[in-house]
């Protein structure tokens, strides 16, 4: 009896086991085929948002937005970053929630959170990591010919290759710089160049991140496909290769490496004005490039038209694509910056600190992100807690210069040279329309970013009385509301004056 029930006994066992695998692979097939569903309903609602609010707005906020989990009829996604976060489910949440339930009647909410951290790596894990160049010259193809060193500070090579850290996904978008962080994904992403947008002309002031998006577009491109030549230097880097291969006669080299790229990227532009010889070659090798349809994506701290000592001929080329602007950070995209920093650093930074920082410093980003390291690495090495009052007393150097005034004559000459006014229209007795209208701003401008009187104000604009300055005053709140042009205008002014 015992010898029998013992195989029967083993038997069920094996039964039990095999049930449970099949159970088991079951519920797996059932969990792809459900995550493969909700994939296929992602896409549906993501061509809806793309048809309604076009293609560019949809990179720029959906395009690294990830589909998570549905559960309990909660549906999440993820985005890369705070901003991005906030502006997705404040601006396009209700929207994304209708469409979800157009394709799929079970989902009661949609919830957008942060990408999760990764986890932390195990000893046994292995990570496949893209090998880094070693040396600048590696981030040309292998088939391009090689110059010697540049001519210039040290032995730095002119071919310095994009940082790895300078990519989209790292990349804080906003209002200042949506349209340049849009055009260069746009560019990245096309196989072939389209004329109208050939070159990308990315401009703005130092330390909004030009840079950096010129660095994203070589590693996008790259990450596409491995096998474009993309040929990524600064103009100054131009310039010295140049002088190098008139002095050792060797510019017919300096035209091959040049004229048989698929992307050339010239960063710093400005730097070609005034130096004719440079700017002739630098003219040429764009024709070359342009007529084999092949893409050039610049960078500069002015638009074309504000370029001096620059050909014609030469501007026009400049201004002929895509020109993009990224206009001065706004308190809110600071913001966004450091918390992303500070979230990426995986350093606890309280919020009155980086609320502190972004109202203070907005000058440039890299100053802002400069700050924030300041005030962390001093935290770490000094162990002394990170408070705003601890920001101030690292930061006092800093401080004092973002809290520089500004003056009436600032003012003045800024919005003269805004409406193309000459400067002594300021102060002159004529009443037209074209000449009042941006006196009136600047008086605006005066009472809101100095501490002058009604009184003192009126005397630095040819001796008025205190009633026209606030005849001004009013005027101008009253247009910023009915006015969208003049309401642009003077935050625009106000940005550059308080930047």
């Amino acid at each position: 009896m015992n010898r029998i029930q013992a195989p029967l006994a083993a038997g069920n066992n094996k039964n039990a086991a095999s049930y449970e695998q099949k159970t088991t692979v079951g519920a797996e097939m059932e969990e792809i085929a459900g995550r493969k569903e909700l994939e296929a309903h992602w896409v549906r609602v993501c061509d809806r948002l793309r048809k309604e609010i076009g293609d560019k707005a949809f990179k720029t906020w959906f395009g690294e937005v990830e589909l998570g989990k549905l559960e309990t009829g909660k549906l999440r996604l993820y985005a890369p970053t705070r901003f991005v976060r906030d502006w997705v489910a404040r601006h396009y949440g209700d929207r994304v929630l209708a469409y979800w339930q157009a394709v799929n009647t079970t989902v009661s909410s949609v919830e957008v959170n942060l990408v999760p951290p990764p986890a932390p790596r195990r000893a046994n894990d292995i990570i496949a990591v893209p090998p880094v160049p070693t040396s600048p010259q590696s981030y040309q193809s292998s088939s391009l010919p090689r110059l010697g060193p540049a001519i210039g500070r040290g032995s730095e090579d002119a071919l310095q290759g994009p940082e790895a850290r300078y990519t989209f996904a790292n990349f804080v978008v906003g209002k200042p710089n949506e349209f340049a962080y849009a055009a260069a994904r746009n560019i990245a992403e096309q196989d072939r160049p389209l004329p109208e947008r050939n070159p990308l002309y990315i401009f703005g002031g130092v330390g909004l991140g030009k840079t950096h998006l010129m660095h994203a577009i070589w590693h996008a491109i790259r990450e596409r496909d491995p096998k474009t030549r993309v040929l990524y230097l600064t103009a100054e880097s131009f310039v010295n290769r140049f002088i190098q291969a008139l002095r050792t006669k060797n510019t017919g080299q300096f035209k091959e490496l040049f004229r048989n790229v698929d992307v050339l990227m010239v960063d710093d532009v400005q730097f070609i004005c005034g130096k004719e010889a440079s700017q002739d070659e630098f003219f040429f090798t764009f024709n070359s490039l342009v007529e084999q349809n092949k893409q050039i994506v610049l960078s500069s701290e002015k638009p074309p038209s504000e370029l001096q000592d620059i050909e014609e001929r030469m501007r026009s080329r400049l201004g002929s694509g895509l020109v993009a602007d990224i206009h001065s950070s706004t308190y809110e995209l600071r913001l966004s910056i450091l918390q992303t920093k500070a979230e990426n650093a995986r350093v606890p930074v309280p919020v009155s600190v980086l609320e502190f920082l972004a109202h203070k410093i907005s000058t440039n980003i890299r100053e802002l992100e400069g700050a924030l390291n300041r005030v962390v690495a001093h935290g770490q090495l000094i162990g002394r807690e990170i408070t705003v009052e601890m920001a101030q007393d690292v930061l006092h150097d800093l401080l004092r210069q973002a809290d520089r005034k500004v003056t009436v004559d600032e003012i003045q000459q800024r919005v003269a040279a805004h409406y193309n006014i000459k400067l002594a229209e300021m102060s002159s007795p004529r009443r037209a329309r074209s000449v009042a209208r941006p006196r009136q701003v600047a008086m605006y401008l005066a009472k809101q970013l100095t501490t002058l009187s009604l009184p003192q104000i009126g005397k630095r604009f040819g001796n008025r009385d205190h009633t026209t300055v606030m005849h001004a005053v009013r005027k101008i709140e009253e247009l910023k509301v009915s006015d969208l042009s003049i309401a642009e205008d003077v935050e625009l002014l106000k940005r550059q004056l308080q930047g």
